[in-house]
């Protein structure tokens, strides 16, 4: 494949977030929009990517780090006048480059390497990602010619009435050429409504070179959304959330209610696992095949749960490995603990993980049974085999097929109460 390259735009203000810090920033479901965009461009195959930064750039590079290079837009002159910061890293090379933005989010890697792969075979200098919208007020139109072929974008506030009328139109992100990106952006003017470099203008600079330019139209609409708002963040949010949850549907999980369920990116959930409405399940957790989660349950980072786990309702846990057929029913916290097959967790048992300075871990065996209310200081192991009596908090090991009764007797004191 040829060189790919890609340009995230991330130097806008997004004064319509009310915000202290870059837009870009401020998270989707758990993961800041910038860096959801990098990963789907690194998903796609693209590891060689450029942020274009300006406002706030301290919070974009705090968030990127060193998995990007930086370019600088001083001033915010218009989407051409970004696309230009990137041209020193540009010039020299041959290849493609896919120009996106930082805050649209929702884009799939696939839809990426679609719009790269046609690119590609059909030659073309500029592929552009379109939608089809019933009502198109406010995106730039995609005006074809007789042929098919993209003439030129136009937006909203340059178009005629005849091009208002066009229901296609710019999804936002490209792939370019990148010589003729390079050749092109030396031509684009401010002649325009806004009084900015559109990057737009580029279409209509090769289109009248001769070069070929082409378009593919989105299969999901909601790819190309963007964040200008708190409200926009919220309504992605959602569809984000449903989008996962639709995914685990499909594989075999059942999800009771999909829009009380929160489960984040790189969650592994097995076939026949039961999800409970008001269930939060975390990146990179891992639950087998046959379980039972919920409802009202908190399943943090960390935790692999094997198969015909039960975690029960208003149940958090984090950093848990929980081993086959073991029951969390309810009210109960285990953090930093690896808990092993068929044990039962009562009501109200915690693991006491942090002693204010540093997290200890707590080790349950197999076919252990832990009455209600216990509390284990940590670090502490448990045995095989073991009961531990309701009440009971325990700070030293249990050795296996013991019981372990740690509380005071109790002590009655009639009439007291009186005096």
């Amino acid at each position: 494949m040829e060189n790919i390259i890609a340009i995230v735009m991330a130097a806008g203000k997004g004064t319509r977030m009310k915000t202290n810090k870059s837009k870009v920033v401020h998270k989707i479901y758990g993961k800041e929009l910038i860096a959801r965009v990098v990963e789907t461009v690194q998903k796609s195959g693209i590891n060689d990517i450029i942020a274009v930064v300006g406002h706030k750039r301290d919070d974009v590079q705090n968030v990127l780090g060193d998995s990007v290079k930086y370019a600088y837009q001083e001033e915010l002159l218009g989407t051409g006048h970004t696309a230009m910061q990137a041209i020193p890293y540009l010039k020299g090379k041959k290849g493609k480059v896919v120009v996106l933005y930082g805050d649209v989010p929702l884009v799939r890697p696939e839809t990426i390497k679609k719009l790269i792969a046609k690119s590609i075979a059909e030659k073309e200098s500029a592929t552009i990602l379109t939608a089809l919208y019933n009502n198109p007020t406010g995106y730039g139109r995609v005006v074809r010619d007789a042929s098919g072929n993209v003439k030129a974008i136009v937006e909203e506030k340059d178009a005629t009435d005849e091009e208002k009328a066009i229901t296609e139109i710019n999804g936002g992100i490209y792939c370019f050429d990148i010589e003729e990106l390079i050749l092109a952006l030396e031509k684009i003017t401010r002649n325009n409504a806004q009084g900015e470099y559109y990057l737009t203008d580029v279409i209509k600079i090769m289109n009248e070179k001769g070069l070929k330019t082409g378009a593919i139209i989105v299969e999901d609409n909601t790819e190309i959304l963007g964040v200008n708002d708190r409200a926009q963040l919220e309504m992605l949010t959602r569809i984000l959330r449903i989008r996962i949850n639709q995914a685990h549907l499909e594989n075999g999980v059942t999800i009771e209610d999909i829009n009380n369920t929160y489960i984040y990116d790189d969650v592994e959930i097995g076939m026949d696992t039961v999800i409970h409405p008001n269930t939060t399940i975390k990146s990179g957790v891992k639950i087998g095949e046959n379980c039972e989660i919920g409802p009202n349950a908190y399943i943090r980072e960390g935790c692999e749960l094997a198969n015909n786990v039960k975690i029960g309702s208003f149940v958090e846990i984090k950093k848990a490995k929980i081993g086959e057929g073991t029951k969390v029913p309810h009210l109960s916290y285990m953090g930093d603990c690896e808990i092993g097959s068929k044990t039962n967790i009562g009501c109200g048992t915690i693991t006491c993980n942090y002693d204010g300075f540093k997290k200890s871990k707590t080790i349950i065996g197999n076919n252990a049974f832990i009455g209600s209310n216990v509390n284990f200081i940590a670090p502490v192991t448990i045995g095989d085999n073991v009961l531990v009596a309701a009440g009971s908090t325990i700070t030293d090991d249990v050795p296996k097929d013991s019981l372990s009764i740690a509380r005071q007797r109790q002590i009655n004191k009639e009439g007291w109460n009186k005096k």
